[in-house]
């Protein structure tokens, strides 16, 4: 581990499935982030939306069978939560600064200073997504590559703004209220899964209303006030050095948004999957569609699924060497390539060799 400033303290709890819970206090407050993996590998940092953690916002991938041989085998993940958002989080103080969309992103760096991370790829979802693009633009040497689900990237408008000024008095006045609840997992999830077979609820809803419930109201509130504030970073997406990789669900309410972004990203460095029938969690709605792109995506930066290692070593490659930065070859992403046995996707790319 790096050393520890003036501003940066940790501590650390053994969770019991091989990983560690840090609480790091920063200049900008104190943030759990949670470390599974060997640390000598490199790094990918993870960052939740609004109300979640890193457990109800990435377990559907990091569970899937094939995850362990592509991420796991390649990197120590550092899953980032708001602040104030992990389980058994007290609330944050009145007295405490309500953190900018600007203090999210240095808080992210300077959790990144004190592991003593350089480099890292990045993993986001909806409102982390927009603190993690924001984090690039402000670090770009820092970020080597991001993989954004359902992203935003513009300020709030008029209608969304207000519809948050709703839910940011729902959460004062009355916590996380039923009303709330709905709201969020219309947020979250596309109407098919959210309605069930037979208008029965599935599993997975049932589950994130028990999730939402363990979730301090007023610490959601400084999350969901600081992206309700946000500004627009349309000028500065084409100025971003690193390949992305944007996932996005048809059913999402920000399907447009992560659209216009990919457009707006440039031909070299970007590349869209939509995928059918999903609204904006894709990694807990339909996180097998996302194997295979993120399989090829990280292929450009040398890395491959645990099998590959053999073979890659004998022909003098590192599978998990950070350097290399080969472009994603346009046939990668294919609809053939990335369609079979997933569900429906939809892939848009145009890349320059």
């Amino acid at each position: 581990m790096g050393e520890s400033s003036d501003s940066v303290s940790v501590d650390i709890d053994i969770v019991s499935f091989g990983g560690k819970e840090c609480m790091v206090r920063t200049s900008k407050g104190s943030v759990s982030v949670f470390i599974c993996g060997d640390q000598e590998k490199p790094a990918l940092i993870t960052y939740p939306d609004v109300a979640l953690n890193y457990m109800s916002c990435f377990q559907g991938l990091f569970f899937c069978p094939d995850a362990t041989s592509l991420l796991l085998h390649n990197f120590c993940i550092y899953h980032i939560d708001a602040p104030g958002h992990e389980v058994g989080a007290d609330v944050i103080s009145s007295d405490a600064p309500l953190p900018s969309v600007d203090d999210l992103a240095d808080q992210v760096a300077e959790v990144l200073d004190f592991f003593g991370l350089k480099e890292v790829l990045c993993l986001g979802v909806t409102a982390g997504a927009y603190i993690l693009t924001l984090f690039a633009m402000k670090y770009t040497e820092r970020v080597l590559g991001l993989i954004l689900v359902s992203p935003i990237c513009k300020a709030p408008s008029w209608t969304e703004w207000l519809y948050n000024k709703v839910l940011l008095n729902l959460l004062y006045f009355y916590g996380m209220c039923g009303v709330l609840k709905e709201c969020l997992l219309q947020r979250y999830f596309s109407k098919e899964l959210r309605c069930g077979m037979h208008g029965a609820e599935s599993d997975i809803i049932h589950t994130f209303r028990r999730v939402l419930d363990e979730r301090q109201s007023l610490n959601v509130m400084r999350y969901l006030q600081a992206i309700n504030a946000r500004h627009d970073l349309t000028e500065g997406l084409k100025k971003l050095q690193c390949k992305t990789l944007i996932f996005v669900g048809e059913s999402s309410e920000f399907h447009a948004e992560s659209v216009y972004m990919s457009a707006r990203m440039g031909r070299k460095s970007c590349a869209l999957v939509e995928v059918q029938a999903c609204g904006s969690l894709v990694t807990e709605e339909h996180p097998d569609a996302m194997l295979i792109p993120i399989e090829f995506f990280l292929m450009g930066f040398g890395y491959y699924r645990q099998q590959h290692f053999a073979s890659s070593s004998s022909n003098g490659s590192n599978p998990t060497s950070p350097s290399c930065h080969s472009c994603m070859a346009p046939e990668l992403f294919s609809p053939e390539s990335l369609g079979i046995k997933l569900k429906p996707i939809k892939t848009r790319v145009d890349i320059e060799i």
